[in-house]
């Protein structure tokens, strides 16, 4: 028995050993799916989440690009580029709890997002909400800088729509450069058919169908 004993007591600090490199392997690989600025997952772990998002049940996808961000980077400098897409990941990340979504960083300053809608009413007071929440200023060095968002958004029921997440964010995709054009703040698609040419899966672009208040391009 005090051999079983003995080698067992032999046996903990290995067993303590491979469970925290275990540990560190998942912090590794969880980092991985990190973007290193905002903290936000990349686009595989995105993917993966959004799927669950879209089966769960009513949805909606959205493409968010910033607006004015190219001023601040070049008057202000890359500090403080950063800092405000820091800022805006974070305040994303914290929309995307409330609404039961999951947010990623496509690269430089735009966005998608995929999270609960039970209505068309409800996507329209969520895109307003989104508006409200990244236009707050963001402060940097004890100056106040602001930017805004052009934001496309398409709507999808599992129970009722056949499309892939491909499709949709192609189609948030066309409405947010078509919102970007015209000055809106949102342009949200009123049926899941693209409406324009692609080139290496992104849009031409067309004008939107439905639109929020006008905000500055």
């Amino acid at each position: 028995m005090s051999e079983l004993l003995f080698a067992a007591a032999a046996g903990l600090p290995m067993a303590a050993g491979w469970s925290l490199h275990a540990l560190r392997l998942r912090r590794r690989i969880e980092t991985a799916r990190r973007d290193p600025l905002t903290g936000l997952f990349t686009r595989d772990a995105f993917a993966e989440r959004a799927l669950k998002v879209l089966a769960g049940g009513p949805s909606a996808v959205y493409i968010i690009d910033l607006n004015r961000f190219k001023e601040i980077n070049d008057t202000y400098g890359h500090a403080a580029g950063d800092a405000v897409i820091a800022a805006t990941g974070r305040r994303l990340a914290e929309w995307a709890d409330v609404n039961g979504g999951i947010v990623v960083r496509l690269g430089g300053d735009e966005f998608a997002a995929v999270a609960r809608v039970f209505s068309l009413a409800d996507l329209s007071w969520t895109l307003g909400e989104l508006t409200r929440a990244i236009e707050q200023p963001v402060t940097v060095d004890g100056r106040p800088l602001t930017v805004g968002a052009s934001i496309g958004a398409v709507a999808y029921d599992p129970r009722t729509d056949d499309v892939d997440l491909s499709t949709l964010l192609r189609l948030a995709d066309e409405q947010m450069y078509a919102a970007k054009r015209s000055g809106a703040d949102w342009l949200t698609a009123l049926d899941l058919t693209p409406q324009s040419e692609t080139a290496n899966g992104r849009r031409a672009g067309r004008a939107g169908t439905h639109g929020g208040t006008g905000a500055a391009a």
